[in-house]
This record gives C-alpha cells, sequence and structure tokens, in this order.
C-alpha cells in the first residue's frame, strides 16, 4: 500500500478562522477528514502532520524516506523563503507535490516566488480543501507510472 506524509506549515492550524475569505472556512480537522476518506477510496495511508517551526518541517521531510512514497506539501509562507525546506525535498529525493489553498499567483508579489517548485513535480494551487485531494491523486498517478 502507498504511503503519503501530507505536511502542513505555518498558521495552518488556524484555518477556518485565519481569514476565511482567502483560505476557506474548513479547519485543519476537517482537511485531514477528507484526506483520509480520500486515501482509504485509493487504496492509500497516509500521515498527516503540521508544524509552524521550520525546523521540524524539514525533520518531517527526512523521516519520510524509506516511510513514504512522497509528499505533498503546503509549506505556507515558508514557501516563498526557505531554501533549508527546498533542500530537504532535494535531499530525500522523494516525488513532492506543493500545494496551496489560495491561488498564491493572484495574491501579493512576493507570493509568486516559490522555492518549493524549483524540486516539485507540480503545484497546485486555488482549488481551497479540494486541492489535497487532487494533490493525492496526482501523487499517486506519478508512483503508479514509476512504479
Amino acid at each position: 500500500m502507498t504511503s503519503i506524509l501530507i505536511l502542513n506549515g505555518p498558521n495552518l492550524n488556524l484555518l477556518g478562522t485565519r481569514q476565511p475569505e482567502v483560505y476557506g472556512r474548513a479547519t485543519l480537522a476537517d482537511i485531514e477528514a477528507l484526506c483520509r476518506a480520500h486515501a482509504s477510496t485509493r487504496g492509500a495511508e497516509i500521515e498527516f502532520a503540521q508544524s509552524n517551526h521550520e525546523g521540524a518541517l524539514i525533520d518531517s521531510i527526512h523521516a519520510a524516506k524509506g516511510r513514504h512514497g512522497g509528499i505533498i506539501l503546503n509549506a505556507g509562507a515558508y514557501t516563498h523563503t526557505s531554501v533549508a525546506l527546498m533542500d530537504a525535498i532535494a535531499s530525500v529525493q522523494l516525488p513532492t507535490v506543493e500545494l496551496h489553498l489560495s491561488n498564491v499567483h493572484a495574491r501579493e508579489e512576493f507570493r509568486h516566488v516559490s522555492y518549493i517548485a524549483r524540486v516539485a513535480l507540480g503545484v497546485i494551487c486555488g482549488f481551497g480543501a479540494a486541492g489535497y485531494p487532487m494533490a493525492m491523486d496526482a501523487l499517486l498517478a506519478h508512483l503508479a507510472q514509476e512504479g
């Protein structure tokens, strides 16, 4: 059975109350339930985690090697600033999908830059919580092709 790490970065623990006009009303617990339900229909297992700390996210990425087939990463604001997260993804050599709830390209200019995209299979953004199952499907399709 394929296992996926779904990793969420800073401030995503505040979903549902933090700028719902931008990020939607779904909480992180709602998104986790959505992901678990979708994974069960796809025959996949997931580990779902969140941290506000860059080092903890890096530790989770490192620990994923040998445990998971790939990573879905919503790095939040670290997407635009963290060379360390980019290097961690490149180092573990696991296929990674970058994910954002909002359409970062329709927002502030600084959000148009992604260090994560340089080492990701692809980027899904702007579909709210529905982006998570999309990212799972894309990653699972990639893993099946690698087979």
